[in-house]
């Protein structure tokens, strides 16, 4: 997949159609999601295959892939203002193949986590070199527009994952999954090199310099806008670890759902998909901030009615009532990524693929923190999952208040 200059560098100032552009990256930035939720199926069949006994380190089938994450982050943010965008995508994919290729002949749990590892090392390219691509072309409530765009098909596709997953699994071995997630990487990867020209044009790259480097990340550390957004993100992206994590056995173990456990999953991602398609009009009308105190207000009080209403059935309510209250808080997920994301990117300029790296990268080590020490708290009921939401949805609040009035202040500056 290596590239000449020449090719990289193709009339870079050509774009994709807005619809082109938006499937593909939507497919290349899905890779993340789908690698975490088609595997959730298989939970019980990956714990029999590699001798999995306690329950709390099946979790780990998911923050092994996003601790793999949060190094390849640290490393193609500035790999990406370097080399470019598009060699930096490739680069990363080829390493996912080959996390996949470990992950899918493992015959321990030490290998396969070492799969998982090194498939979040190298999607992490895609994930970051992707959305500093997406900076390049537009900024503001444009960039925030498309994002949404692209975020909305991020989800939709994961959504669907879990069923992809169970059939899998009813056909095939569970290592089947990681064949499939290999051709989704190479198809995306492929389209990539046909038809997507570089964005970052040789005068703007930033070569690979220790002491330059060093200096742009203490200059974005130092924004404080960025870094309250970055907490945000993480707390935000912790709340859905501790679903993840945790979904399989609420839906089967908790809910007694079998089956059906994929239908039920993709009907608490639907609203966050109508949501994220509705954002991408709403937020040129009325602004990123406001609907992201809207988003984050409604999770916050959502997940306190489901903690209360848990405590009085035992820390298992009504399925009904979780599934409505689930619904309406996982929906606001599609309202704050995308334009947090797009508020965290915006002052960065030229170093937006370092400050990606970084944004991910903190964000994502925040959320293995708080998903890890959460999930921990599994007892077979939904009181861990509503806490988490609640406490973490908060402080997100809190965050947003902060990071906006630090953005003021460089404003004014």
């Amino acid at each position: 997949m290596s590239l000449s200059d020449a090719q990289v560098a193709d009339k870079p100032q050509r774009r994709l159609a807005e619809k082109e552009f938006i499937a593909l990256f939507a497919l290349m930035m899905s890779l993340t999601a789908l690698s975490m939720d088609a595997m959730l199926p298989a939970f019980p069949q990956i714990a029999a295959s590699l001798a999995i006994v306690d329950y709390q380190q099946t979790q780990w089938i998911v923050s092994a892939m996003i601790l793999g994450m949060v190094f390849g982050e640290i490393v193609f943010g500035p790999l990406s203002d370097a080399i470019g965008r598009k060699k930096s995508i490739l680069i990363g994919v080829s390493i996912y193949l080959l996390g996949s290729v470990i992950a899918l002949l493992a015959t321990s749990i030490e290998v396969f986590l070492l799969g998982r590892m090194i498939q979040g090392f190298g999607v992490a390219g895609p994930k970051i070199a992707s959305r500093a691509l997406v900076r390049d072309l537009y900024k503001g409530a444009a960039m925030a527009r498309i994002m949404s765009f692209v975020m909305m098909v991020f989800i939709l596709v994961p959504m669907l994952a879990p069923s992809l997953g169970q059939l899998v699994i009813k056909v095939a071995d569970w290592r089947w999954i990681f064949a499939l997630l290999m051709i989704q990487a190479a198809v995306a990867g492929g389209w990539l090199l046909l038809r997507q020209p570089e964005t970052l044009l040789k005068e703007n790259r930033v070569p690979l310099n220790r002491k330059r480097l060093m200096a742009d990340v203490r200059i974005i550390l130092s924004r404080r806008d960025v870094m309250a957004f970055t907490i945000l993100l993480g707390c935000i992206f912790g709340g859905l670890m501790l679903y993840i994590s945790t979904a399989q056995s609420i839906f089967q173990d908790v809910y007694d759902t079998g089956d059906r456990f994929p239908l039920f999953f993709a009907m608490l991602a639907i609203g966050s998909s109508i949501i994220n398609f509705s954002n991408g009009k709403i937020v040129l009308r009325v602004g990123m901030l406001r609907c992201v105190v809207g988003a984050l207000s409604v999770m916050c009080s959502t997940a306190f009615i489901l903690l209360v209403v848990a405590f009085f059935f035992d820390g298992v309510p009504p399925f009904v009532f979780f599934m409505v209250l689930g619904m309406v808080m996982f929906s606001c997920l599609g309202m704050v990524f995308g334009n947090v994301n797009a508020m965290a990117m915006e002052p960065l300029g030229n170093m937006a693929g370092l400050g990606a790296s970084l944004i991910s990268s903190l964000s994502s080590l925040i959320a293995i923190v708080l998903a890890t020490i959460a999930g921990q708290f599994y007892n077979f009921t939904v009181i861990p999952l509503a806490s988490g939401f609640a406490i973490f949805s908060m402080i997100a609040l809190v965050m947003l208040n902060y990071g906006h009035k630090q953005s003021q202040r460089h404003a004014e500056e």
